[in-house]
C-alpha cells in the first residue's frame, strides 16, 4: 500500500506444509538408511510432519536525499515426528515415542542510505540488525520424557561511507558492531566485537571498474537444530570462542557496446577468506569430557578461490561463461593434529558453466539451454566427510527452459522446462558424498543422488 508518493507499506504471508514418510536420515542416501534399518531392525521409512509460517512487515521511506527501508519478520517451523518404529525391535522400544519441536526466528532491520552533496561526496549507509533465535524439542518416550531449548539473539549497528574522492576514485570505509548472546547446551556466553571494513574503487570509465576491499569477520557459536535434538545430545563447552577473521577481494568489471547489435560483459573476482578459531560441530571430545564429539574450535581455516565470467549479445542471441573455483584447507591446532590440512566437506570441484539464451521476439518467446560441468575432488583429510572413501565424481547436466508470455492474455506467462536433460545419475559435491564405515553397520554408501530428467510446466498470471 503507498501512503503517498514517498511512502511504500507492505505485509507479506507464507505458509508450508510438507508431510509424508520420511527416512530416519534424509542427509544420506538410500543405501545408507537400507542398511541402517537392515542392521537395527527398525522401519526404513518414519511419518514426519514438517509446516513453516512466515510473516513480514516492510516500510519504505523517501525524504530528499535519504531513503529508509524497514522490516520485521516473524517465521516459526514446527516439527512432528512418529518414532513408534523403534518398538519393532525389543532392544529399542525405549526409543519409541513422538517428537515435537519449534523453532521461531524473529528479526528487525533499518537500512538508511544518505547522499552528502559537498566539494567531497558521501553516500551513508547505517542502519541496525536484530536477530532472534529460540527452539524447543520435546519427546515422549515409552518409559521417559526428554526435553530441550536454546536460544541465541544478535544486535548489530553499522555505518559505511562511500567517499567520492575524485570522479574516478571512491574510498568505502565501514564500522560494525556486533553482540551476540547465546545460552545453549553448549555455552551460555555473551560475545561482543567492532569489525573494520574497507575498499578501493577505480572507474577510469564507464565501462570499466576495479574493486579491492578487506572486510573483518565474526562469528559466535550457533544453536543446535530442533530436527537433531535442539542441544539434546551437546556436550557443555564453557571454553568454546567465536570464530573471527577476514575476506580479502580483488575484482574488475568491464562492459560495452561494440556496435547497435552486440554488446560484451566480462569480469572476474579473487578472494581470499581466512577464519580463525573455526568450529568444527564434530570435533573428538577429549577424555575428561566424556569422550565422543562436541563442538570446539579446531584451528585456522583458509578458503582462497576465484570467480570469473564472459557475456556476449548478438541481437537475439546471448550466451554466458562462467568458471569458479574455491580451495579450503585447515591450519589445525595442537589438539586436533590429525586434523592438519583438513578442507571442508562440502567442497566443490572447479565448475564451469555455459548458458546460451535466444529471444524470438515476434513470438514473445525467450529460449535457455544451460550446460554445467563439476570437475572430480581427489580424497584427502576433511571435515565431516566419508571416512573410508571422500573423493567426489564430476557430472555434466544440461537444463533447458522456454518461456512463452502472450500478447493476447496481458499478465499471462508460461515457462516449460527439463531439467537434467540428458538424464545424468550423479550426486551434488553439495550433498553427502562417498563410503564410510561404522563399527554397528558397516560400510555406508551415502551418496543421495539427485533426481534423474525431470519435466516441469509453470502457468503463471498477474492482475
Amino acid at each position: 500500500y503507498n501512503l503517498g508518493d514517498n511512502q511504500r507499506f507492505e505485509i507479506g504471508y507464507e505458509t508450508y506444509q510438507d508431510e509424508g514418510d520420511y527416512s530416519y536420515r534424509p542427509d544420506m542416501g538410500l543405501a545408507t538408511d537400507l542398511a541402517i534399518t537392515n542392521s537395527l531392525g527398525i522401519p526404513l521409512l518414519w511419518p514426519t510432519e514438517l509446516t513453516r509460517d512466515t510473516l513480514t512487515l516492510n516500510y519504505d521511506l523517501t525524504i530528499n536525499n535519504t531513503v529508509v527501508k524497514a522490516a520485521v519478520y516473524k517465521n516459526t517451523s514446527e516439527l512432528k515426528r512418529d518414532e513408534s518404529g523403534w518398538a519393532d525391535n525389543a532392544a529399542f522400544a525405549g526409543n519409541a515415542g513422538f517428537i515435537t519441536g519449534e523453532a521461531n526466528n524473529t528479526g528487525a532491520s533499518l537500512i538508511a542510505n544518505t547522499v552528502i552533496d559537498s566539494s567531497i561526496g558521501h553516500e551513508l549507509t547505517y542502519g541496525f540488525d536484530y536477530v532472534k533465535h529460540d527452539t524447543d524439542y520435546q519427546g515422549e518416550f515409552t518409559d521417559s520424557t526428554a526435553t530441550a531449548g536454546e536460544e541465541s539473539s544478535t544486535l548489530a549497528l553499522f555505518v559505511e561511507d562511500k567517499i567520492n574522492v575524485s570522479e574516478e576514485f571512491s574510498v568505502i570505509p565501514g564500522l560494525r558492531y556486533e553482540s551476540y548472546e547465546i545460552d545453549s547446551a553448549v555455552v551460555d556466553d555473551e560475545f561482543n566485537a567492532f569489525n573494520l571494513a574497507l575498499a578501493l574503487e577505480y572507474a577510469p570509465s564507464n565501462d570499466l571498474l576495479f574493486r579491492l576491499s578487506a572486510t573483518e569477520l565474526f562469528k559466535g557459536p550457533e544453536i543446535s537444530e530442533v530436527f537433531i535434538g535442539a542441544g539434546l545430545y551437546d556436550t557443555p563447552n564453557t571454553d568454546i570462542k567465536e570464530e573471527t577473521g577476514v575476506n580479502l577481494e580483488l575484482s574488475f568489471a568491464y562492459q560495452t557496446e561494440i556496435d547497435k547489435n552486440q554488446s560484451i560483459a566480462l569480469g572476474a573476482t579473487l578472494f581470499k577468506t581466512e577464519v580463525n578459531d573455526y568450529i568444527y560441530d564434530y570435533a573428538t571430545a577429549p577424555d575428561e569430557v566424556g569422550g565422543g564429539s562436541w563442538k570446539d574450535n579446531v584451528g585456522d581455516m583458509s578458503i582462497d578461490g576465484f570467480e570469473a565470467y564472459v557475456e556476449y549479445s548478438y541481437q537475439a542471441f546471448t550466451t554466458l561463461f562462467t568458471v569458479s573455483s574455491a580451495e579450503s584447507e585447515l591450519s589445525a591446532f595442537t589438539d586436533y593434529a590429525d586434523l592438519q590440512n583438513a578442507r571442508l566437506d562440502r567442497q566443490q570441484g572447479d565448475t564451469v558453466t555455459l548458458s546460451v539464451n535466444y529471444t524470438f521476439s515476434d513470438a514473445n518467446i525467450v529460449t535457455s539451454w544451460e550446460i554445467q560441468r563439476v570437475q572430480d575432488v581427489a580424497s584427502g583429510v576433511d571435515l565431516d566427510g566419508a571416512t573410508l572413501d571422500n573423493s567426489k565424481d564430476g557430472f555434466v547436466v544440461h537444463n533447458m527452459s522456454a518461456r512463452w508470455t502472450p500478447e493476447a492474455i496481458k499478465g499471462l506467462s508460461l515457462v516449460f522446462g527439463i531439467d537434467n536433460v540428458f538424464d545424468e545419475f550423479y550426486a551434488s559435491q553439495s550433498s553427502r558424498t562417498g563410503v564410510s564405515f561404522h563399527p554397528l553397520f558397516g560400510e555406508l554408501y551415502l551418496q543421495d543422488f539427485e533426481p534423474g530428467r525431470n519435466i516441469k510446466a509453470t502457468v503463471q498470471y498477474k492482475f
